[in-house]
């Protein structure tokens, strides 16, 4: 089975301030951290919501337009599966794919983290055309997506303070 990583990188970034995926860590951006830490989980990783590849069917859908999007790019491109993680996920477990195995399945903490198959994509394409619930756990409990349990402590940016204290820890 063939996977593609997907950095959900689209959103605004309103509680940021600022793009987010351009804050820098470490001499790095954000978006270079989470294109690394998934890059070892998949055959190829690409950004999504930035030019690269876009939300699917439109931007400001939150992840799920992402997820939808890195679908659409996998199922031209011959992947089978999409393994995708936000743009502010500068660590993962580096048992990530084990964990995920297999798919559907999500991290019970950061449910943006998820393992998605390919033949799962109607059902999200249908979702968002519908308009109602959006959120990612509404999503995996329609797909019959699992959530898994990890003990690893997952970095979550969602302001110049969280940044600040990823820095110094």
């Amino acid at each position: 089975m063939k996977t593609l990583g997907a950095v959900l990188a689209g959103g605004r970034s309103r509680r940021f301030g600022s793009d987010k995926a351009l804050a820098m860590l470490d001499g790095r951006s954000l978006l270079d951290h989470a294109l690394a830490a998934l890059a070892p989980h998949c055959d190829a990783v690409v950004v999504v919501g930035r030019g690269e590849i876009a939300d699917w069917p439109r931007a400001d859908l939150g992840p799920l337009g992402g997820i939808a999007g890195a679908l659409t790019h996998a199922a031209g491109t011959g992947f089978d599966r999409v393994l995708s993680a936000p743009v502010d996920c500068v660590r993962l477990p580096g048992d990530l794919r084990a964990l995920l195995e297999p798919a559907p399945a999500f991290l019970e903490t950061q449910p943006v983290i998820g393992l998605w198959p390919v033949a799962a994509l109607n059902e999200l394409k249908a979702m968002l055309e519908d308009g109602g619930d959006l959120a990612v756990r509404a999503y995996a409990r329609r797909i019959g997506a699992r959530a898994v349990r990890s003990e690893f402590m997952l970095p979550n940016v969602n302001s110049t303070a969280d940044l600040d204290r990823l820095a110094t820890s």
